[in-house]
């Protein structure tokens, strides 16, 4: 992969204009768009659900990238497929079963990532990774938005290089900015979320090409 995808979060966009929002960062240069989902339980915030990438989905073809921070994945995983996710990302601490949630992921035609919490050690996910499409490795605590990137966190991703098949998907995402990004690409990520950065930005398109 010679080009770094680089997935805004909606997080920090403007709610009330939302298809605008995911219009200007596409057009701007990014590839994806990151939906973070948050249960209230898994992480302290809820943000949103099912219904909001339903209507996205209506209102746009780009590339789905969709971060479930939820308790009980497997349970909504038809849910967010069926809503228009392209791509489904669980963490491995709210999973009892991840090969399941993996599976059921896979059994609904989207691709499949798993992500770890700064706290989670890399080789825990080590099992995994010639079944899945990505792994995202969180460079704050899930659950807010506008923190500072962990460093410690980013020595994860050459650790996951190693031992992961050529076409895997490394994602890195919290704190996410013009140097941290340099960071993470030379230890190997290809994928970047970035959500203040971008959306907090008076241009989007000079943001984005700052990251890639």
């Amino acid at each position: 992969m010679d080009r770094v995808i680089i997935s805004p979060s909606i997080l920090s966009a403007d709610f009330m204009n939302l298809e605008q929002e995911i219009f200007s960062v596409k057009e701007a240069g990014a590839g994806w768009i990151h939906i973070d989902v948050m249960d209230g339980h898994f992480v302290p915030n809820i943000t949103i659900g099912v219904p909001v990438v339903k209507s996205i989905r209506k209102k746009t073809d780009i590339f789905l990238d969709v971060h479930l921070m939820i308790e009980n994945p497997e349970k909504y995983i038809k849910a967010f497929a069926q809503a228009g996710a392209d791509l489904i990302t669980f963490h491995y601490e709210a999973a009892n079963d991840p090969l399941k949630v993996i599976s059921l992921i896979k059994e609904c035609g989207k691709k499949a990532g798993i992500s770890i919490k700064p706290q989670t050690q890399s080789k825990e996910i080590f099992p995994y990774l010639n079944d899945v499409d990505l792994v995202l490795v969180m460079t704050v605590e899930p659950g807010f938005g506008g923190q500072e990137f962990m460093h410690d966190c980013a020595m994860k991703i050459p650790q996951i290089k190693e031992k992961a098949p050529e076409n895997l998907i490394i994602q890195v995402d919290g704190g996410i900015n013009n140097l941290t990004s340099k960071i993470c690409k030379s230890l190997g990520a290809n994928s970047l979320v970035a959500g203040s950065y971008i959306y907090g930005s008076d241009d989007y398109k000079k943001a984005i090409e700052s990251l890639i």
